[in-house]
């Protein structure tokens, strides 16, 4: 197997973990706005509503990646993938407070919505892992969210048992985010020539995002956890 190849790969499995790690909440909210349907109904509305929002997903993901070609918006992405790399570690459980849908074609619409409107930190991290490959989105995508919507419960109570699980997520987002300002068209140049400083670049944004998340975590008060859906 070439490299490209095992690039290929490595990149996919990136992409697919970090999808998995940011959208628990949005498990979450798919099983709320479903939650006052009849069982078939809401396999349904499920099932509908995952397909409207990987569809929206899948374009809104290329719009990015196409958008991160513009000058300094690869180093503005990488900044804000940064910030939602701390707030993975610091931030509580999305709120309960999700309209359920009373008809099959409301629980689907409000999926949607509510897909759309919180997967911001998705599409930016998906869009700098794929280093503009298009069809990266697409199969991480297709692999990834459905794997959350049908083990959602799952998987946030994995998360849940095994808190490093997040500070790998973290690391992760850290490593895209430095990588996709170390690849600004700007300063690519500069950290080309000088790959001792690039590597410690990405090393300190890494350490500081784990050091400052954990910092933030151990100084919270402990809540008790929020239920979770189906």
């Amino acid at each position: 197997m070439n490299t490209s190849i095992w690039e290929f790969i490595l990149s996919l499995l990136n992409i697919i973990f970090l999808d998995l790690i940011l959208a628990g909440d949005n498990a979450i909210v798919i099983g709320l706005a479903a939650r006052n349907l009849p069982s078939d109904t809401q396999k349904k509305a499920i099932v509908f509503g995952t397909a409207g929002a990987v569809v929206l997903r899948i374009f809104a993901t290329i719009l990015v990646v196409w958008l991160l070609k513009i000058p300094w918006l690869l180093l503005a992405g990488g900044i804000l993938l940064i910030l939602i790399a701390y707030k993975l570690l610091t931030s509580e459980n999305t709120s309960t407070d999700i309209k359920a849908g009373q008809s099959l074609w409301s629980a689907v619409g409000t999926i949607i919505l509510a897909d759309a409107a919180m997967g911001l930190d998705n599409v930016i991290a998906i869009a700098g892992a794929a280093k503009h490959n298009i069809s990266l989105v697409i199969i991480g995508l297709l692999i990834s969210v459905p794997i959350v919507v049908w083990g959602s419960t799952l998987f946030i109570k994995l998360i849940n048992k095994y808190p490093w699980i997040i500070y790998i997520g973290s690391a992760v987002l850290g490593f895209t985010a430095s990588s996709m300002i170390t690849d600004e068209h700007q300063l690519a140049p500069f950290f080309n020539h000088h790959p001792l400083l690039k590597y410690l670049f990405i090393i300190v944004i890494i350490i500081g995002i784990l050091a400052a998340g954990h910092w933030k975590r151990q100084s919270k008060p402990e809540e008790p956890q929020e239920g979770t859906f189906v």
